[in-house]
């Protein structure tokens, strides 16, 4: 059986230290801060970036140089057949795009996936192309069906601030002037490609109600019913709120009857855009 290496960004919140243990490679990715570039679990920890981004320093991300995704690609090569490589969605980011564009020099032994996963459903993807790779798929086989099953997976997060969205010149000043003083929190939704409006809810548990019925939504909809909630990943997320993370989870179990949901934080190129204290719920069906 041929071997496979598995690579992905940080933008799927893999750490390094996690990647060592799942035998993969995750590309760190670059973030400028006051004009100087920094990685992501590499030279910025969570703690870290959550320091500069309340300081109200300039942070912007960026994706990995092409000579990086070479390097890795040709490093791994050295002892594996093929890479499957899983990058942080096309509709997000343009570092998708640029892999393509590389892997068209390795005659088929680079599988690029564009399944417009991010953060912790592009974790999955990761966990699901190596379940693949033990089955005995090989590397176009592994791509062939992870983007097949591209929209198999939802994520609904809740905003505890509207600063950043207007920073980003997602809304408008006006509309986060009159968010501000109502306290409204902004429901955001990531199904496939792009970071889209949901809802606006007055309150955080009126905002967690919200995310979980949409959530139970897409299983009986686009899931397979709530028969299947045993085949379905359910992840709860955050930016920078781990205890408030964990009450979540157990609101999920109990809402759905499970006993296994993972908690992870959402990963720094997210937490840029929506600022710190957010909650999410995402959920992926398993692989068949």
């Amino acid at each position: 059986m041929s071997k496979i290496s598995i690579m992905t960004d940080s933008n799927s919140g893999i750490t390094q230290e996690e990647a060592k243990a799942l035998g993969i490679k995750v590309l760190p990715m670059p973030f400028l801060i006051n004009g100087q570039t920094y990685f992501e679990n590499i030279s910025l920890t969570q703690e870290e970036f959550y320091k500069r981004l309340e300081q109200d320093i300039d942070i912007s991300t960026s994706q990995p140089s092409p000579e990086a995704v070479l390097d890795a690609w040709e490093e791994l090569l050295q002892e594996s057949d093929g890479i499957v490589h899983i990058p942080m969605s096309s509709g997000l980011s343009g570092s998708c795009q640029t892999a393509k564009m590389l892997a068209e020099e390795f005659d088929g032994r680079v599988q690029v996936v564009d399944n417009q996963r991010v953060s912790v459903t592009q974790k999955q993807s990761v966990m699901d192309a190596l379940y693949l790779a033990e089955q005995g798929k090989n590397v176009s086989e592994i791509r062939e069906y992870l983007e097949e099953v591209k929209f198999e997976s939802s994520i609904y997060i809740m905003l505890d601030t509207l600063k950043y969205l207007k920073k980003g010149g997602r809304i408008t000043p006006a509309a986060a002037a009159l968010g501000s003083a109502l306290r409204l929190k902004p429901v955001l939704q990531i199904q496939g490609e792009k970071l889209d409006a949901f809802s606006i809810a007055r309150t955080k548990k009126q905002g967690v109600s919200k995310m979980l019925s949409a959530m139970e939504n897409d299983i009986k909809e686009r899931f397979g019913g709530m028969e299947n909630i045993q085949n379905i990943h359910l992840l709860v997320a955050h930016t920078n709120n781990e205890e408030a993370a964990k009450d979540l989870a157990e609101e999920v179990r109990k809402r759905f009857g499970v006993e296994d949901v993972v908690t992870d934080p959402l990963s720094l190129s997210i937490s840029c855009h929506i600022g710190s204290g957010s909650l999410a719920i995402a959920s992926s069906v398993a692989v068949r």
